[in-house]
C-alpha cells in the first residue's frame, strides 16, 4: 500500500512553544491510525497541519502525494475538529445540505446521503431541530455527518466520539472500519483506550513526539502491560530525547 500521509522533521511553533518537535509520521493507504496523548501532546495541531488549515514552521508534510499547505486536496479529505463549528442557525438536515452544495454533489446524492448520515448518528428524528438546540453530543455528531457527506477517501478525525454513549460509539468504529474496507484511510485521536484497540497502528505523542508506535498487539508486548492505559503511562513516563 501506498504511503497517504509522510511527514519528516515537521516542527510547529506557537511562539515560545513547540506544539510539534520534528515529527516524522507515515500513514499507508486502507488504514485506520490513532495519535494518542496528553492534552497539549500536539495531536490537534498535527491534524490541523495535515488538513492543510495550519502552514508549518519547518518540516515537510506530503498528503495524497501533495505537500500541505494545500487547498486543493479539501475535496478528498474529510475533517472532524475537535471543537464543532457549526452554523447555529441552520437545522441539521440544512448543514448537510449545505456541505453536500460545498462539495458539488448532486441534488439527488445529497438527499442520499443525508438519509443515510442522519441514521448512522442517530439523528433522524432531530433533522429539523436547529443546530443551536442540539445538545454538545448532538452537534458532534451532526460534524461528523458534514465530514462523511462527500465519502473522502482520507478522514482526519479529531475525537470523533466525545460526548457519544457507548453504543453509539461502537456504531462509528464499525462504520470507520467499513470505510476502511472499500479503502479509505483514517487518522484519528482518540483518548478512549477501548477504541485505541480498533485501530491497526497507534502512535504515542508526548510534546510534540511520537515515543512509541505500532500495532496495539506490539506496544502492550513492548511495555509488558496487559491494558493500553497501562502501555500508555508508561510510554508517557518516558523522557523525550534532546
Amino acid at each position: 500500500m501506498g504511503n497517504i500521509i509522510h511527514t519528516t522533521r515537521l516542527v510547529k511553533t506557537f511562539g515560545t512553544t513547540t506544539a510539534v518537535d520534528n515529527l516524522d509520521l507515515t500513514v499507508s493507504q486502507g488504514e485506520i491510525y490513532g495519535l494518542l496523548g496528553p492534552n497539549g501532546a500536539g495531536k490537534t495541531t498535527v491534524i490541523r497541519i495535515l488538513s492543510s488549515l495550519l502552514v508549518p514552521t519547518s518540516g515537510e508534510a506530503y498528503v495524497l502525494e501533495k505537500r500541505v499547505p494545500d487547498k486543493s486536496i479539501a475535496s478528498t479529505i474529510g475533517y472532524m475538529p475537535q471543537e464543532t463549528a457549526l452554523d447555529l442557525g441552520l437545522r441539521v438536515d440544512e448543514i448537510l445540505e449545505f456541505y453536500g452544495e460545498i462539495f458539488g454533489l448532486s441534488a439527488s446524492t445529497i438527499t442520499r446521503k443525508k438519509n443515510e448520515l442522519l441514521k448512522f448518528v442517530d439523528l433522524e428524528a432531530w433533522r429539523r431541530t436547529l443546530i443551536a438546540n442540539l445538545s454538545g453530543g448532538m452537534k458532534h455528531r451532526v460534524s461528523l455527518a458534514c465530514a462523511l457527506i462527500h465519502d473522502p477517501c482520507l478522514l482526519f478525525l479529531d475525537e470523533p466520539t466525545v460526548g457519544v454513549d457507548p453504543e453509539l460509539r461502537f456504531t462509528f468504529w464499525d462504520h470507520f472500519h467499513a470505510l476502511k474496507e472499500k479503502g479509505a484511510t483514517v487518522l484519528i485521536t482518540t483518548h478512549y483506550m477501548d477504541e485505541a484497540r480498533r485501530c491497526d497502528r497507534i502512535g504515542f505523542i508526548r510534546k510534540g513526539r511520537i515515543i512509541a508506535e505500532g500495532s496495539p498487539s506490539d506496544l502492550l508486548e513492548k511495555t509488558g502491560t496487559t491494558s493500553l492505559e497501562d502501555a500508555f503511562v508508561e510510554f508517557s513516563r518516558q523522557k523525550v530525547a534532546p
